[in-house]
């Protein structure tokens, strides 16, 4: 687990930034960045798709947007029941059809590629985003696939070469964390482009470095040979733009960030190194003695040391780069630790027990060499010595230690990783909300359902604090060695909002309730009563307000969650009020459901109309209550 931590928690954060490169948006202003195509490609403001249309079904109505102040003329689209959308800018929108099916590609050629970018797909459609024209990731209205194909959202596609060596059969994504039609979901992908010698002879084969969806990994390191189906050449180089594919179907695009990566020659060189051994508290209690062993090394590595624990040591070295350029450095490694590069300090962590440390820094460096230094030391027994250097080259992170040092696939300790099997697990553990210490949530139980859709009940707030679908949770933190109490859902979470729902309102516009530990322990506040399981395994949560029973019951259906709400007791109390949703933007869809948080999810319920209302900086959508009410959470 340490290892997962090392990578997931460090070196994803530097895969962004790279030497001699500045991140840059697209604009989307107008079609200027793209080269000319037949029409089907246009800027607008907004996008509204209705999910539950395939855009395959026949709909010839044209069904005009009602425009507000800031937009300009109504405009119906094809199909015109499943996508319509308002002038403006800031989103590309495809709409092709039999005479207008270009495919849009950039006036900007790259070679190592960092890309950022938000899309949109109507039920039923296809599209795909060619890297250097040539690698297509998959774009498909995937939602729901529960064993993804190279030709699901996020696979790399293959081509339709007939010659055995030209055969390129695709790479399915590693698992399917595709939004439902007409949600923005987001991409992001670490390109390494083909490598030519100066007669132009291809010497290493592009690769993917990563690609993720949702924020969850689906390819790590993946080498394509040859270019996929339907490229702009059928051939290789070392530039080439961005195309986007347009005659399969309309998709929708927005936020469009890259950086083009120079690639960039980082090595060490004359490596020595210094040991000693006794229970250290900080870098002070030992440098300054006469080491136990010291000596040469050809790579930077800590297997030079005799014990596993209660030691310190120091290597040093030359360092060499080969361009003026603002690097970036990682150290992962088990204990503390200290780093400095051509006489100035970057890291410095003094822990003997430190976990899962994840520390970087950057230095701006001209091309030459530099001396370097780091100092570590552990005198935690339940961790192995592990130390690992490396730096943000390119599009590449690059080790710069020996294999056995840090090893790639080392897990210290092995993952405790928690699944429903046949029937759901209900399990309690302590939440971070959005991944945050200061929003952990303590009251909180997760369910794990056999669909592989699974949530986490807030019992303190009476409250759904996350959902997700895919594996359930991830339990090491909790359970390993002294552990913290929390588990950490796995896939991609949708965090919808803290705090109680339910609330009696003076007046509609009143705030809802946040809960602390005063209000827990106040008579006739909202105080839960615990749960009772049904014969499918499933809770339904139980608890008291002012005078009320409240009953949750919350069960997956259709790959979505459903969320039954029941009041008892209320005898025709008014000002009851229930808050479904919070976020940035909420807006009413075609079919009658709510995007919320800038179509970041749905929520459907029938029998009630909900209000949508401005409160402390966000929108909530809220209903009253007279009874009991069901309604879905879609994503």
């Amino acid at each position: 687990m340490l290892k997962r931590y090392f990578l997931e928690a460090g070196l994803i954060l530097v895969i962004g930034v790279s030497a001699q490169a500045q991140t840059q948006t697209l604009p989307l202003t107008d079609l200027s960045a793209f080269r000319p195509q037949a029409g089907n490609w246009q800027i607008v403001g907004d996008v509204v798709i209705n999910p539950d249309l395939d855009i395959h079904e026949a709909g010839k109505d044209v069904q005009p947007v009602k425009q507000g102040k800031k937009s300009k003329g109504a405009v119906a689209v094809t199909n015109q029941k499943a996508v319509t959308f308002t002038s403006g800018t800031g989103i590309l929108l495809n709409l092709n059809d039999d005479s207008k099916k270009d495919h849009l590609v950039t006036n900007l050629e790259h070679g190592d590629l960092e890309l950022e970018l938000e899309v949109m797909l109507p039920r039923g459609s296809n599209s795909g985003i060619y890297l250097q024209g040539r690698y297509e990731v998959q774009l498909l209205d995937s939602w729901g696939v529960q064993t993804p194909k190279y030709s699901d959202i996020g696979g790399i596609y293959r081509n339709w070469e007939t010659e055995r060596e030209k055969i390129y059969m695709g790479k399915a994504p590693l698992s399917n964390p595709a939004k439902a039609p007409g949600l923005w979901q987001k991409f992001k992908i670490s390109f390494r482009a083909p490598r030519f010698d100066a007669s132009g002879k291809k010497i290493e084969n592009a690769r993917f470095v990563y690609i993720d969806l949702n924020g969850v990994r689906i390819h790590d390191n993946v080498e394509v040979p040859l270019p996929t189906g339907g490229p702009i050449e059928n051939n290789e180089k070392p530039l080439g733009p961005l195309m986007i594919q347009g005659d399969h179907g309309p998709v929708a695009i927005r936020n469009i960030r890259y950086t083009v990566v120079k690639p960039v020659s980082v090595t060490v060189q004359d490596v020595t190194y210094q040991t000693w051994y006794g229970d250290y508290k900080l870098i002070s209690d030992f440098v300054a003695l006469p080491p136990a062993a010291s000596g040469k090394l050809t790579e930077l590595s800590c297997e030079v040391l005799d014990n596993e624990d209660a030691y310190g040591s120091r290597y040093t070295g030359t360092l060499t780069v080969s361009d003026d350029a603002v690097y970036q450095f990682f150290l992962a490694y088990t204990g503390g630790a200290r780093l400095t590069i051509n006489n100035q300090q970057l890291l410095n962590a003094q822990s003997a027990d430190g976990w899962w440390p994840t520390n970087q820094a950057n230095i701006t460096l001209k091309a030459g060499s530099y001396p370097f230094e780091i100092i570590n030391y552990k005198n935690a027994s339940w961790m192995p010595p592990r130390l690992g250097f490396y730096v943000q080259a390119g599009a590449d992170i690059k080790p710069l230690h020996a294999f056995n040092s840090y090893p790639p696939n080392d897990q210290p300790v092995s993952p405790i990783l928690i699944s429903p099997g046949s029937s759901p697990k209900l399990l309690r553990a302590f939440l971070d909300f959005n991944g945050d210490y200061k929003q952990r949530l303590t009251h909180t139980i997760g369910v794990g359902d056999p669909s592989g859709v699974h949530y986490v009940y807030d019992l303190k707030a009476g409250n759904l604090a996350c959902v997700w679908r895919g594996e359930f949770v991830d339990a090491t933190p909790m359970w390993h060695d002294r552990g913290d109490g929390s588990f950490k859902p796995l896939g991609a979470t949708l965090f919808l909002f803290n705090n109680q729902p339910l609330a009696f309102l003076t007046v509609p516009t009143d705030a809802f309730p946040v809960i602390t530990r005063e209000a827990e322990v106040r008579q006739g506040e909202y105080r839960s009563k615990g749960y009772a399981v049904d014969e499918a395994g499933r809770p339904t949560f139980k608890a008291t307000y002012r005078g009320l029973e409240v009953e949750d019951k919350v069960y997956p259906k259709d790959n979505a969650i459903v969320h039954e709400v029941a009041i008892k007791n209320l005898n025709g109390q008014s000002g009851l009020y229930y808050k479904l949703a919070e976020g940035k933007v909420i807006t009413k869809n075609p079919n009658g459901s709510y995007a919320v948080d800038d179509k970041s999810y749905y929520v459907r319920i029938s029998g009630v109309t909900p209000q949508i209302r401005e409160s402390n900086g966000k929108q909530e959508l809220i209903i009253p209550v007279s009874g009991s009410f069901t309604y879905s959470i879609i994503w």
